[in-house]
């Protein structure tokens, strides 16, 4: 379930999708299956070889792209989803979601 968003980002989002563009929407979402995750990054692009071009950058494999409705996109968890974000400039994100780098 995602909530800690408003329409109008979620509606931004998707129009950015649509004109082809690299978007990010985090926000917050649990699931059991990520007990220590609070929050994911959907990266979506509606040209999907962009989307995977992007991907590959990060180390992203191709096969990680969910095909929902008209949004392709990676999730992004934890770690992956913590460095992405800053090496994107996206430390609004971080912030906002309260994010951490995972130390080991």
């Amino acid at each position: 379930m995602a909530f800690g968003i408003t329409r109008k980002e979620l509606t931004a989002w998707k129009e950015a999708v649509k004109r082809g563009e690299i978007a990010f929407l985090t926000h917050y979402w649990f699931d059991d299956r990520f007990p220590n995750c609070h929050s994911v990054t959907k990266v979506s692009c509606n040209d999907v070889n962009k989307l995977i071009h992007w991907g590959e950058q990060f180390g992203l494999k191709k096969e990680w792209i969910h095909y929902y409705s008209d949004y392709p996109h990676f999730d992004l968890l934890g770690q992956t989803q913590y460095e992405i974000l800053k090496k994107s400039g996206l430390d609004d994100h971080i912030v906002r979601f309260k994010l951490t780098l995972e130390k080991d």
